[in-house]
């Protein structure tokens, strides 16, 4: 499982409806609901400034949260919906669903590459491009791994890392059906292009011009 599930801090929100929510807002807060979980739904407040943050990095809806609401038990949630403002796009509520330890989610978990000292292909000064640094993996919220782990050792130049070499964690399934790419290893640029100057030029026939060449090209234009 994750070492690290982030924290989500809130504040339990009194009272419900529009007023309410104009106030959290006016006092610098996001309005939100958490629901789902065999309980009732629970109205909370985010600090906009930390909401911002979160969302400004990416995969706030396929991110799993500790969420911590003084005077209730930690629960785990997942984002549902980001609502925003038409004109201005800044947030303006936010639902979040609870997750018990069965339920299944899709979340992007991290790819680490190993193996670099034992393979041909770096030892060269190969290039590896990573393709995928994440990958999106169906899991069960109370067994989330931590990260996948592509092995570089043997791989030479020309080879490519797709997510069938990857072992994945029990209990995960990709979302593609398909052998997708994770990585490929390929030749240093100074090397592909020495290797590009090595080539032989094509050879090109040369006919020289004199009376008798001209006149047999005059002969089949006329033809």
């Amino acid at each position: 499982m994750a070492g690290e599930i982030p924290d989500l801090e809130a504040l339990e929100r009194t009272g419900t409806g529009k007023g309410a929510a104009r106030q959290a807002r006016r006092e610098n807060l996001v309005p939100g609901i958490v629901f789902g979980g065999e309980k009732d739904p629970l109205p909370i407040n985010l600090p906009y400034n930390d909401l911002i943050k979160r969302l400004s990095k990416g995969r706030f809806k396929s991110t799993l949260f500790n969420l911590k609401v003084e005077g209730h038990e930690d629960v785990r949630v997942i984002c549902r919906d980001v609502q925003r403002d038409v004109v201005k796009d800044l947030p303006t509520h936010v639902d979040f669903m609870r997750l018990r330890r069965t339920s299944k989610i899709n979340l992007f978990i991290p790819v680490e590459f190993v193996g670099e000292e034992d393979c041909p292909a770096l030892k060269k000064g190969g290039v590896m491009t990573v393709v995928r640094p994440e990958v999106e993996l169906i899991c069960t919220a109370g067994d989330i791994p931590e990260k996948l782990v592509a092995d570089l050792t043997g791989l030479e130049i020309g080879d490519t890392i797709t997510i069938s070499a990857i072992e994945l964690p029990a209990g995960t399934k990709k979302t593609i059906d398909r052998d997708f790419v994770i990585a490929n290893l390929s030749a240093p640029s100074a090397l592909a292009a020495s290797e590009d100057e090595d080539e032989e030029p094509a050879e090109t026939e040369v006919i020289e011009q004199n009376d008798d060449t001209v006149e047999e090209e005059k002969e089949h234009a006329e033809e």
